[in-house]
């Protein structure tokens, strides 16, 4: 095979290990690693402040990865198509290679991209190595998209996964003199300190991905099945802002299990199991978004376009502050702001208390995940609040409300993950840590709560707000 110079344009893909378009132009002849940030193209909410401190670290990590294969990173600022054209001209590159991304304006845009470099006689290769199985390639027998998990999660099940393959320890890449911006340059660093506290935390890149995944095979996927929806376990990967940028393939963490199916016990199994269920889940979210691109803005079941939302500011603003009153809302969401990430199980139970209990539009809690999470996902964010919100597909029932006092009683018994993210409830007996309104004034006092001030009252009675959400469902259902 001809040598040739391939333009490698990494996106969310940032990792070395199972990168398609990678593979495929080391195999070809040298490559000219490239990222370009172009905000003004990206689908509104994509990368909020939040993610973009990952962005920052993640990037530096890939270009210190590639440097040590004897590469660099190229980066860039600016549209897209203009900087791709300036960099063949500066590389003499004939080809572009990059993997698929699958947001609805960024999908045209690349579409749009291909079709112009074709015409200039560049070579141009889309590869799909961010999901399990490319979107649209999974359907029922009348070829259209499954709405139903269970019936997505059985026919992926049937599917082979193609396995990663092994790249060279160095690459050839010949692209020394190409200019570049240092990261910093790029200004993904947000203006406002909250962020700072995220390095406590997480460790962005691929090192850390594969890392964070080790030590999830070794220490907690051993009664991942059973224990994954209790927050304070510390049972769950934390994989996902790693999966949101690409750090790690989930076609190798899923081979990875399987490789482990037959030497484990039954237990085992479904521990395995339980987790490739939430790699589907994921994958679900994507082929979700290419089928339904519109699910981002509108839900999917149109009788909610006539949902009677509301626009609660101060309630609004006590939510995203964690100061509801009640305690595994304040609890998630000041886990949120610390460090970047929420426990799924709580996410499902703050999600449903802003549309449910508030009536504040599902949108604007989606907007501020968006802004707020490291691993802020369009697809998996979109389906999220919709699936809360009883207007996505196979959603939960509108009319099951999550009691957030029950909630908390069951996935957080002893109350300590309400401890450690409300610690002014600390000293609470377990009794009355998910609802301090009924402690008496003597617990409180040796408890040093005061209610109204130390910590707030609910913001809303869970009996009232149930009915006011039932009569609200109930007029979009005549």
């Amino acid at each position: 095979m001809q040598q040739r110079k391939t333009i490698i344009w990494f996106r969310r893909d940032l990792r070395i290990q199972d990168n398609a378009a990678l593979f495929s132009g080391v195999e070809q002849g040298s490559i000219v690693p490239v990222f370009i940030w172009s905000p003004e193209e990206e689908t509104k909410r994509v990368v909020g402040e939040a993610a973009s401190w990952w962005l920052h670290h993640s990037l530096l990590e890939l270009d210190r990865a590639l440097q040590r294969r004897g590469s660099k990173l190229i980066v860039r600022k600016g549209r897209s198509l203009p900087i791709l054209k300036e960099l063949i001209e500066e590389t003499g590159a004939q080809a572009v290679f990059f993997n698929e991304r699958y947001e609805p304006g960024i999908r045209f845009r690349d579409q749009q991209i291909k079709e112009a470099l074709e015409k200039e006689s560049i070579e141009v290769k889309v590869f799909h190595s961010n999901l399990l199985f490319p979107p649209l390639s999974i359907v029922n027998n009348q070829d259209q998209p499954y709405k139903v998990f269970t019936s997505f999660w059985k026919k992926c099940l049937q599917m082979p996964i193609p396995h990663s393959k092994s790249l060279p320890t160095t690459f050839n890449s010949t692209h020394s003199d190409v200019k570049t911006l240092n990261i910093e340059e790029l200004g993904l660093l947000p203006t406002r300190a909250w962020y700072k506290k995220f390095k406590g935390y997480w460790v962005p890149g691929e090192k850390g991905a594969i890392a964070k995944w080790e030590q999830f095979i070794e220490e907690r996927l051993s009664g991942y099945s059973i224990k994954r929806d209790y927050p304070f376990v510390q049972q769950v990967s934390r994989l996902s802002p790693h999966l949101t940028w690409g750090e790690i393939s989930p076609r190798w963490m899923w081979h990875q299990l399987v490789e482990q199916e037959n030497i484990v016990s039954n237990d085992g199994q479904k521990d395995i199991y339980g987790f490739l269920r939430q790699l589907v889940w994921r994958e679900f979210g994507y082929h979700q978004l290419v089928s339904f691109p519109e699910m981002i803005d509108s839900p999917l079941r149109k009788e909610f376009t006539f949902f009677p939302w509301e626009e609660r500011e101060g309630e609004f603003a006590a939510w995203k502050q964690g100061r509801t009153g009640f305690p595994i809302i304040d609890a998630g969401m000041r886990e949120l702001l610390e460090t970047g990430w929420m426990h799924n199980r709580v996410r499902m139970v703050t999600a449903s208390f802003l549309v449910k209990h508030l009536l504040v539009p599902w949108q604007r809690g989606a907007s501020w995940f968006e802004e707020t999470l490291l691993d802020a996902d369009l697809a998996n964010n979109s389906m999220g609040w919709q699936w809360v919100s009883g207007c996505g597909v196979d959603a939960a029932p509108y009319f099951r409300i999550f009691n957030p006092i029950i909630q908390g009683q069951k996935f957080d018994e002893a109350g300590d993950y309400i401890r450690q993210w409300v610690p002014e409830l600390k000293h609470l007996p377990a009794k009355y840590i998910h609802c301090p309104w009924t402690a008496s004034d003597a617990i409180l006092r040796e408890a040093g709560v005061e209610l109204g001030t130390s910590y707030p009252f609910p913001i809303v009675e869970h009996s009232f707000a149930r009915e006011r959400a039932l009569e609200a469902y109930n007029l979009i259902k005549k």
